[in-house]
């Protein structure tokens, strides 16, 4: 995923290129990219030219195993084995194969203020898939229903605000992760992810404006917000609701 990040910004080959040394082009050997474990030997810094490995590097890294263990715990309540069964193991792949796509869409939105539709389209046509297959597998059509009218209702609510504000507001990139986020979520989860998306986008707005980091005319990415918001349903929509539920 750090190869993909870093290389659709620069139009690298990335999948018969070896990874390399961003600053001298060293091509790494296989124990230089043992996922944490090689940027805490080599001290954070390139074992030939010496200069500093990007923290991004072991962020990814820790944050995917993260949430490949998260997931696979939260969702998987009877342990590994029944996890490791059809179908839940079809359903266990799809969710970090979502995990990864997420990655990628926050840290190269983060950096890049853009979503590259190399990487949404295949996430949203796999969602789609998966849904069919749901669909398929469990002769409930309310489950592919549900997802698609979650996908339109969040992608058509950010187009409206592109067509509003002719742009200036929101970019197509949102719309396209409103459409990925309404695939995986699904009604009404997709609504609560759409609710802490802008309420985690507003705080962190307001906190760069108090330490004066951005100004209200800055711009500030807010696919890292949907993806976060996403994550968040994919795990704790349930206690919200419920929560919420409880207040009214």
């Amino acid at each position: 995923m750090n190869v993909v990040i870093f290389r659709l910004k620069t139009g690298g080959e990335i999948i018969n290129s070896r990874s390399q040394c961003p600053h001298c082009k060293e091509k790494l050997s296989w124990y230089e990219l043992i996922p944490l474990v090689s940027f805490i030997i080599q001290l954070g810094k390139c074992r030939k030219c010496g200069k500093s490995i990007s923290w991004q590097y072991p962020l990814v890294e820790f944050f995917t195993g993260l949430l490949f263990l998260a997931g696979f715990v939260y969702f998987n309540p009877d342990g590994l084995i029944a996890g490791l069964q059809f179908p839940y193991i079809i359903y266990n792949l799809f969710l970090w194969i979502t995990f990864c796509f997420l990655i990628i869409v926050f840290v190269y939105d983060l950096k890049h203020y853009l979503v590259e539709d190399k990487v949404i389209y295949p996430a949203i046509i796999i969602a789609l898939v998966f849904n069919i297959y749901l669909w398929i597998n469990s002769g409930s059509l309310s489950v592919l229903t549900s997802a698609i009218a979650a996908a339109l209702i969040v992608g058509g609510f950010f187009l409206t605000i592109i067509l509003v504000s002719r742009g200036k507001w929101m970019g197509a990139g949102d719309v396209k992760i409103g459409i990925f986020m309404g695939l995986v979520l699904g009604l009404p989860q997709t609504l609560i992810a759409l609710f802490l998306a802008f309420l985690l986008g507003t705080v962190v707005s307001i906190i760069l404006l108090i330490l004066k980091k951005k100004t209200l005319k800055s711009e500030i990415p807010f696919g890292p917000f949907l993806v976060l918001a996403t994550i968040i349903a994919l795990f704790f929509s349930s206690v919200l609701l419920n929560w919420y539920l409880g207040l009214i």
